[in-house]
């Protein structure tokens, strides 16, 4: 029998504070999207502003990030033609992205969850992840 650990809720709704409070003070709304371990949907806010495409792409960045175990800039450095994972983006029903933005939200070695912001550039998606980890991990401490 498995022990599953995964993110909760109110671990979702940390990881959107955290995210959007970046988002609000780069002036870049955004649609944030927080999944559990296996890439399925906990919580999603759209900030107002968020582009409608972003929902889907913050929720396919956070399923990678998830359920590949890795950040999507990694699969993006690998997604080229010519390297054995070009393409990679076209599996899973085209939901894995190699886009910047989706990370893998880690606990005690363990991947519980993923986060995955859309709506701005990469940079700006990743900045604002990587602040919505930060904020979540610091109410770990």
């Amino acid at each position: 029998m498995l022990t599953v650990n995964r993110l909760s809720h109110a671990d979702a709704l940390i990881l959107i504070h955290g995210a959007r409070e970046k988002a609000s003070e780069i002036h870049v709304p955004m649609c944030i999207s927080i999944v559990d371990e296996s890439g399925n949907l906990i919580a999603f806010e759209r900030m107002d502003g968020g582009k409608v495409t972003s929902i889907t792409i913050s929720a396919d960045k956070a399923y990678t990030a998830a359920a590949a175990r890795k950040a999507t800039h990694d699969y993006n450095a690998v997604n080229v033609p010519g390297n054995l994972a070009f393409g990679i983006h076209t599996e899973v029903g085209g939901r894995l992205s190699s886009v910047g933005g989706g990370l893998p939200v880690v606990v005690n070695g363990e991947v519980v969850g993923g986060i995955g912001l859309s709506s701005g550039t990469p940079a700006q998606d990743m900045e604002c992840a990587e602040a919505g980890l930060n904020h979540f991990y610091q109410t770990l401490e």
